[in-house]
């Protein structure tokens, strides 16, 4: 069975990070920009998990939230720039049990919607799922590509902790 998510969010470039993100995470992944894409998204793929931004430029967020779950049963994280007590209280009323404030790690959100798809993490990092808080760890190597809000690439690299001596002065002026 291949766990699914829907990204919905307007700002394109976000969207598509997050959907390279959690496919290198071995999940089926989907994006729709607006909210009536969403909701048309939602019946075609029949997503497990839907990570839906709060302000889109059509509707709420919750909106889409409330005419998928007339047909649907999913989990939903909520992403948003507005971390307003508001929009957290509405969120707890319709069981959203994962709230991200942009910006967030993207590996936060992949614990987010792993939790509740319920796989387990290779790194037995634990996470709260009661109240949607969850543990921040470095864990093992990871290596990406995001795209920059300028339409550049980078090779997102997420790096083990690791003890080392500081840099000296020759270090940090020529990175050698």
């Amino acid at each position: 069975m291949v766990n699914t998510v829907l990204v919905v969010d307007d700002e394109q470039t976000l969207a598509g990070n997050i959907q390279a993100y959690l496919e290198a995470q071995g999940l089926s992944v989907y994006v729709a920009h607006d909210g009536a894409s969403a909701i048309g998204e939602a019946e075609r793929t029949q997503p497990d998990v839907i990570v839906l931004d709060f302000r889109l430029p059509d509707m709420e967020g919750f909106q889409v939230l409330e005419a998928v779950r007339k047909s649907r049963n999913c989990h939903f994280v909520l992403i948003t720039a507005h971390p307003t007590a508001e929009v957290r209280e509405r969120a707890n009323q319709l069981g959203v049990s994962h709230i991200l404030f942009k910006p967030f790690p993207l590996a936060e959100l992949a614990r987010a919607v792993n939790d509740l798809m319920g796989i387990k993490r290779e790194d037995g990092s634990e996470g709260n799922t009661d109240t949607g808080f969850v543990e921040r760890r470095q864990s093992r190597n990871e290596s990406f590509p995001l795209q920059l809000f300028d339409g550049s690439w980078v090779l997102a690299d997420r790096r083990r902790g690791v003890d080392k001596a500081e840099p000296d002065e020759d270090q940090l002026l020529t990175g050698e």
